[in-house]
């Protein structure tokens, strides 16, 4: 497939971001392909095929990592702490981190909606770059990166530190949709001043998006959040 100057050089930016340069474009191009510009562009493959590789290829290297450096677990802790990294809301933080979202090829009402914001579609597409350049380099290629943009995430994870900023990926996604009036105020407090309980609710305008209920205000905040972006995303 000849490629348009303007995806050349989209795709030329993000092998800078990421260092790595593909042998076969075409590869790079299926991951940052989503179904959505897929179905408005027949021509171009999209990457669900590439992000069920990817995920095994994660799998194996995540799991060789914790195998290795996390000698005295037993099985059933091995796959707890796997979960805990391999899931969607540490992919997107990583896809983030190298502004995945800004280079994938998105449908016009997938763009309009905050597409490049939705912690799936930035997970899926993380996932596709990892099967991509295992295609492209092997599995060595694709321990590298998943190591270099991972690795915080895994040992944060290994220590019980994993924090999930689900307020700040919340005001991304409403702000990708054009929303900017976002509003948090308690609604309760209960229980005695030792052990007090607290319940905020999200919302833009005069719309609730999610309720939750913590022992801090702000622990409150990020539940309701999560839930608001399980009803946005």
């Amino acid at each position: 497939m000849k490629l348009k100057k303007d995806i050349l050089k989209n795709i030329d930016e993000f092998e800078n971001i990421i260092e790595y340069k593909f042998k076969n474009k075409e590869y790079i191009l299926e991951a940052l392909t989503h179904s959505s510009y897929s179905n408005e562009n027949k021509e171009y493959d999209f990457n669900e095929r590439l992000e069920f590789l990817g995920d095994s290829v994660l799998s194996i290297v995540v799991s060789e990592y914790l195998f290795k450096k996390e000698r005295n677990l037993p099985e059933g802790e091995l796959t707890k702490l796997r979960a805990n990294i391999v899931c969607e809301e540490s992919l997107s933080e990583a896809a983030n981190e190298i502004n995945l979202g800004i280079y994938m090829l998105l449908g016009k009402g997938e763009e309009a909606t905050g597409g490049r914001y939705r912690m799936s579609i930035l997970a899926d597409a993380f996932e596709a770059v990892i099967a991509a350049i295992y295609l492209d380099g092997g599995l060595e290629p694709a321990r590298v990166f998943i190591l270099k943009y991972m690795e915080g995430i895994i040992c944060d994870s290994r220590k019980g530190k994993i924090f999930r900023d689900y307020k700040t990926h919340l005001q991304e996604v409403l702000q990708g949709k054009g929303e900017s009036n976002i509003w948090y105020r308690l609604v309760d407090e209960k229980g005695p001043d030792h052990n007090k309980r607290f319940i905020m609710e999200v919302g833009i305008n005069e719309r609730v998006l999610g309720v939750g209920e913590g022992k801090s205000k702000k622990e409150a905040e990020q539940i309701a959040a999560k839930k608001a972006l399980q009803v946005t995303i």
